[in-house]
């Protein structure tokens, strides 16, 4: 029913709406370049079309991660294959779309035929724009909390069982809890901390 970006859309299901990651690709953020061209790309293929999904998680954002089908095109690849979205390396873990991203690349399709400078992968441009909004705002790795004493080590192990952004950075720092900080940007539980830094 709507289509937020290269990568994530909403299906209407029996009324309801339900938020979906595609598994295994990211495509640029909307403010970067080729953002716009990757989002109206998947608007073309699926769009008030009828799709099938098969699911692969639930992120730590709640959102459900899935394969998108399309009768018998998977929409994911084919996001990869025309050069709308890289292979999300970290998360792949089949070798169609790998091969569809070098297939991609190999032919100079959409994104591909930007200059280098332009090509940054959208978990490395979402880095090096965390890492300059800390930088802008002051925010050290050291704010942890000077009543710390009463948060434990080992009494909690998911961000869905933090109360506050204190607490994860405590976890994160303190007790060495790198699964909080997934994206490796010195940010623990992004849902938390996202307003705090």
């Amino acid at each position: 029913s709507r289509v937020i970006d290269g990568d994530t859309l909403e299906l209407t299901i029996s009324g309801s709406q339900l938020r979906i990651r595609l598994a295994e690709i990211d495509a640029p953020e909307r403010g970067q370049p080729y953002g716009p061209e990757a989002t109206a790309a998947l608007e073309k293929l699926v769009l008030g079309r009828g799709v099938r999904i098969e699911v692969v998680d639930i992120d730590r954002y709640g959102r459900t991660v899935a394969r998108v089908y399309r009768g018998p095109l998977d929409v994911n690849a084919e996001m990869v294959r025309k050069g709308h979205a890289w292979a999300y390396t970290r998360y792949a873990e089949t070798v169609e779309i790998i091969n569809a991203e070098d297939e991609a690349r190999a032919s100079q399709r959409g994104l591909w035929q930007l200059p280098p400078a332009d090509r940054d992968a959208p978990w490395t441009w979402r880095q090096n724009r965390r890492r300059e909004q800390r930088r802008e705002k002051g925010a050290g790795s050291s704010d942890v909390p000077v009543d710390a004493s009463s948060f434990r080590c080992g009494s909690k192990r998911k961000c869905s069982e933090m109360s506050s952004c204190a607490e994860a950075r405590f976890h994160l720092t303190q007790c060495s809890l790198s699964r909080l900080d997934g994206d490796r940007d010195g940010i623990p539980c992004e849902s938390l901390c996202r307003g705090s830094r």
